[in-house]
């Protein structure tokens, strides 16, 4: 790559991330449903028409929002699960969580938002991403002690209580900034009690055959 292609590519790829800052700035006080084109592109002073260099349309900016922000998440989630186990790895999710909310405060809302909103690409591109980190998490579950006898439905079943259970908590945390600690310290309380219900009913989930004899 000559010199001049790689200042154009550095250039190019800035713009496009400022089209994503952009129109994660917007999306503060919005849905994506209701953003429009020359809004971002007016907020990063380009003309209408160079966005389509970068994206083919407001929902692909979406999508990329989407691997951005979950790319952030993933390895906060990645590390909760190897940590400890019981009330040592409780207590670190909800810390860990708590971080990554004031760390990531727009990402974290846009993915509360959009994950039920009216852009289905963006919340295909989330339902999918999502998948991963259970499926992840499940093999993670996967080398606790806990886990012998477990099948793998079981398992991601279970992941997917941990995931849901984390993202409600990081929503949670977004309505509880760190310049209010009661209402931090409350959904802390929340959050370990709820986690706690999970760790317990982990435990004593093959305790008793089901309905239909299955285990």
């Amino acid at each position: 790559m000559s010199h001049t292609s790689g200042i154009r590519q550095a250039q190019k790829q800035k713009t496009r991330q400022a089209l994503l800052d952009a129109a994660l700035e917007l999306l503060e006080g919005q849905s994506l449903s209701s953003l429009g084109l020359r809004e971002v592109t007016r907020a990063v002073g380009i003309a209408p028409t160079a966005f389509y260099r970068h994206f083919r349309s407001i929902e692909d900016l979406g999508v990329a929002l989407v691997e951005q922000a979950l790319g952030s998440l993933h390895p906060m989630i990645r590390t909760t699960v190897s940590i400890g186990d019981g009330s040592e790895r409780i207590a670190r999710t909800i810390e860990l969580i708590a971080g990554h909310v004031d760390a990531y405060p727009a990402h974290v809302r846009f993915i509360a938002r959009e994950r039920h909103g009216g852009v289905r690409p963006v919340r295909e591109a989330i339902q999918q991403q999502l998948a991963r980190f259970t499926a992840e998490v499940g093999e993670a579950l996967a080398g606790d002690a806990e886990s012998a006898g477990w099948s793998e439905e079981d398992l991601l079943m279970l992941a997917q209580l941990y995931v849901d259970q984390m993202l409600i908590t990081a929503s949670l945390f977004l309505e509880a900034p760190a310049g209010a600690p009661a209402a931090r310290e409350r959904v802390s309380r929340l959050a370990e009690r709820q986690l706690r219900l999970i760790h317990v009913g982990r435990r004593h989930w093959l305790d008793e055959p089901d309905a239909a004899g299955s285990r």
